[in-house]
């Protein structure tokens, strides 16, 4: 693989980009942009892009920094419909200075659509989530970043219904795979979600339980994340446009919520239908944050790009129209770069 050229990409670092420490990674089918940050100024300034073997699905950084790491397939949103025999995981050297990126070892292939990575906190092992067949797979990070093999796990994994996500816990010891399940449509019944929670071990995951209240019926979780300090698990309810808080006790979690609440300010009258999306929780633990997704767009006084406050609050800053072809923008995301290549706090 080699960087897609770009014609902005020939322009020098500014000192904006070099003071904030962060770059935005965007996709557009195989193409993975980079975007250096203007934080105070509020901008982005668009730089070279890199090629995948087949659309972005997911990326996660290293805890050091050093290494981006990317789901692709060309099945899933974006490819008509096929089903896809181009699954891959492939590993990016992020500039420390810039927040460029440069191919780092070959993709590894995986066995179906890959719909979300991440890593374990030691970063020597990746996680990764298949929607259809539901399934996870571990493969480890050999010590100079590069991808390497699968791990053999020691018996058949209780994997739910269209799992959308895999996080391993703050301790490090547990990891949650997020299993979706399906509204009833087309006189098929529905499929019951689930959180399916595993031992994690020297990169084998055993089964430990299964979180599903009322049986998983009426229960469509989509993405989770950790309060930074308390013992607290927020989860996005996808498909009933829910926010629940669990609570981790120990290496494990409660069964049922400690709270719930809804995501939409009317969610008996949804214009147009409304789906719960990924969600994350601010580093000072205050604040979270979920977004609605729909069918279509309603835009209320042109404002859909924002700014977080102080307060947690979102004000509108600006807005940059991304040419798509016919192609999908799937996945963003911003990544801190650490020149020391250690792990921040």
């Amino acid at each position: 693989m080699k960087p897609a050229t770009d014609p902005e990409s020939v322009e020098t670092t500014s000192s904006a980009s070099r003071r904030s420490g962060i770059a935005l990674y965007r996709s557009v089918g195989e193409e993975l942009a980079h975007y250096e940050v203007d934080v105070d100024g509020g901008a982005l300034v668009k730089r070279a892009a890199v090629m995948l073997p087949a659309n972005v699905q997911y990326a996660w950084p290293h805890p050091s920094g050093q290494y981006l790491y990317v789901a692709s397939s060309n099945s899933g949103p974006g490819s008509s419909g096929i089903k896809g025999d181009i699954h891959r995981v492939s590993a990016f050297r992020i500039d420390a200075a810039t927040g460029a990126l440069q191919p780092h070892g070959q993709p590894q292939p995986l066995p179906s659509r890959p719909i979300h990575i991440s890593l374990d906190a030691t970063g020597a092992y990746a996680l990764i989530a298949y929607n259809n067949p539901s399934g996870v797979t571990v493969h480890r990070i050999n010590r100079d970043g590069t991808i390497g093999a699968q791990v053999n796990q020691p018996g058949p994994l209780d994997s739910g219904i269209f799992a959308h996500q895999v996080l391993m816990t703050p301790s490090n010891r547990m990891a949650i795979l997020v299993t979706r399940g399906n509204d009833a449509a087309g006189g098929k019944a529905e499929d019951p979600g689930a959180l399916k929670l595993f031992r994690f071990k020297d990169g084998e995951l055993t089964n430990l339980a299964s979180i599903a209240p009322g049986g998983g019926y009426g229960f469509g979780p989509r993405h989770l994340d950790f309060h930074p300090t308390q013992p607290w698990v927020y989860a996005s309810i996808e498909r009933q446009n829910k926010l629940h808080v669990y609570r981790l006790q120990g290496d494990g979690l409660a069964r049922e919520p400690e709270f719930v609440k809804d995501t939409l300010a009317e969610p008996h009258n949804e214009r147009p239908r409304q789906l719960g999306g990924a969600i994350h929780v601010h580093p000072n633990g205050r604040f979270v944050y979920v977004p609605n997704r729909a069918d279509s767009t309603v835009e209320f006084e042109g404002k859909r790009v924002f700014r977080i406050g102080n307060d947690g609050k979102l004000d509108f800053v600006r807005k940059y129209d991304v040419e798509t072809g016919n192609k999908t923008q799937f996945w963003m995301g911003i990544v801190e770069m650490k020149a020391d290549g250690k792990k921040s706090e």
